[in-house]
């Protein structure tokens, strides 16, 4: 799956895709456009187009990192990672955005946000985007349609396997909706296309399908075998059920107090870790340029791809080591990129630091890529890229020193999924269902990660110091910047009010309490406008 952009190119290039807004129009830049039967009619056909599916993940549009195929977005505000960090990350505790000029980062990282940030339009409209590319795929590979065009046993067992993955990314896009808006345009590839008026689905009608749908594939979809080079990449049964774990550890948040199904994520996160998953021998190989080769392979459950050539943009772990250099510093040489990266672009905000700095047993953690040399904890002044630490956990050097095939776009795939995250899942929905699982499987998975970070048993916990109030903090040391913090927070009760306020939370710099409101982000005003069944969260 490394080299997916031509696939892209080629199934876009068909022009089936008419999307589901008017602000989602794919733009063709070629006069001469193929009929989907002339397409079709070579059988590796389908695995291009389903690569096509998985690129929209990766890439912004059809020629090269600074074009998009959505309209009325800058490239970079509109890649599916990097859209997915701004929403999950940049508005939490974990970390700040030098430029707050740029088009809504000052009222996303300060929770500010309206029904007219670009940026959040950028996330609502590509995974509604990816749905539409799931649904398409799924329109051209009915047995009807592969009948008429006389194609063979053999490449329909493929295809199914193929509609079985177009299912699983498209319940990934709405799973995200789900959480991010709580409300989603629902189509389906039994919808015509360019179908705008589409009916609109909440939180529990999303929830049921998207459960019923990764259930309903499992049995079509490839085995668990992290071990096979020409899997990589591709959505298998693992990936399905751990978009039901997560699912069901947040099922209290989407459905309601009183309707938590911990012991459903318990029995999932069992699956998964009876498996054949398994750690990295090194925690910073899942971050590294070769992370498709050195070990983390067998841990990342879900990777994203990112490749220096083939799959260039402004997003994904691009963005992330790019954004990890220092202003002052300009220490890209040592992550594997052009010296001065993006200028400064990130850095973390204090709360975030103390997770490693306020105990000193944290130095000796080989998840503490924390820069704090002349620099300070405390950020005074956003626009000042000499304050802060900073970190070095993603960066486009293999395991043996060797940097990425580009110094501007970056060779490591970004980790959407790991099974660190899975131990975690099952220790918190133990604590959390009065009886899933047991104690002591709970702290020797957590004791198996901090025994990888520290080489040794010197930090290992007890059973009786295994709680909620330790686990949010250990999943923040454990998973920052990979999309999860804003969800996590959510579920402790931590994200709004002034039970906790970081740096710049509700604006200030000591922070201050938000709104109940921004557990959820509004639906762009613009998508409401072309869509008018589209209903509005409260608040907005």
């Amino acid at each position: 799956m490394k080299l997916y952009k031509t696939f892209l190119y080629t199934f876009l290039f068909i022009g089936l895709f008419t999307a589901c807004e008017a602000d989602l129009d794919t733009e063709l830049e070629d006069d001469d456009e193929l009929l989907a039967d002339d397409f079709f009619a070579n059988p590796d056909a389908y695995k291009q187009a389903i690569a096509g599916v998985y690129a929209n993940l990766s890439l912004t549009g059809l020629d090269g990192a600074g074009t998009s195929n959505i309209q009325g977005l800058d490239a970079g505000t509109g890649q599916y990672m990097r859209g997915l960090f701004n929403l999950q990350n940049l508005s939490t505790d974990e970390v700040i955005f030098t430029f707050e000029n740029d088009p809504g980062i000052r009222e996303l990282q300060r929770n500010s946000w309206s029904a007219n940030n670009p940026l959040i339009l950028g996330v609502f409209a590509r995974a509604t985007f990816q749905v539409a590319l799931a649904n398409e795929f799924l329109r051209q590979t009915t047995p009807g349609v592969l009948d008429e065009r006389g194609v063979n046993t053999s490449t329909r067992d493929q295809i199914n396997t193929f509609r079985a993955e177009a299912r699983v990314l498209r319940a990934l896009a709405y799973y995200h909706l789900m959480d991010m808006f709580g409300r989603a345009p629902f189509l389906t590839e039994n919808d015509p296309v360019g179908f705008i008026q589409s009916p609109e689905i909440l939180r529990p009608e999303l929830f049921t399908f998207i459960e019923d749908e990764l259930i309903a594939v499992d049995s079509d979809l490839l085995d668990i075998n992290p071990g096979d080079a020409n899997s990589y990449g591709r959505v298998n049964k693992g990936v399905a059920k751990m978009i039901l774990a997560k699912i069901y550890l947040n099922a209290e948040v989407y459905l309601g107090t009183g309707n938590d199904r911990y012991a459903d994520c318990v029995s999932v996160c069992e699956e998964l870790i009876n498996s054949a998953y398994s750690l990295a021998p090194n925690y910073l190989y899942n971050f590294l340029a070769d992370n498709n080769t050195n070990g983390a392979q067998n841990e990342i459950i879900f990777p994203v791809i990112n490749d220096g050539v083939n799959t260039q943009n402004f997003g994904g772990t691009t963005i992330l080591i790019q954004g990890e250099v220092g202003g002052p510093e300009q220490n890209g040489e040592s992550l594997g990129i052009q010296p001065g990266g993006f200028g400064g672009l990130f850095r973390v905000r204090r709360q975030f630091a103390e997770l490693f700095v306020e105990n000193i047993v944290f130095q000796n953690d080989d998840r503490n890529t924390l820069i704090t040399q002349d620099r300070t904890i405390e950020i005074n002044d956003v626009g000042d890229n000499s304050t802060g630490f900073i970190i070095t956990k993603y960066s486009n050097l293999t395991s043996t020193g060797v940097p990425g095939s580009d110094a501007t776009f970056t060779d490591t795939d970004f980790p959407l999924f790991r099974l660190a995250d899975v131990y975690l899942m099952y220790a918190e929905a133990h604590l959390r269902s009065g009886g899933g699982g047991d104690i002591m499987t709970a702290t020797r998975l957590v004791n198996d990660l901090r025994e990888r970070s520290f080489g040794n048993t010197s930090a290992n916990i007890t059973s009786d110091e295994l709680t909620l109030e330790f686990l949010i903090d250990e999943r923040s040391r454990e998973l920052y910047w990979e999309s999860h913090r804003r969800q996590d927070l959510i579920r402790f009760g931590l994200y709004t009010g002034g039970a906790y306020n970081w740096a710049y939370k509700g604006g200030p710099q000591n922070g201050v309490s938000i709104s109940e409101n921004f557990k959820l982000f509004p639906v762009p005003e613009s998508s409401r406008a072309t869509n008018t069944n589209l209903g509005q969260n409260p608040g907005y």
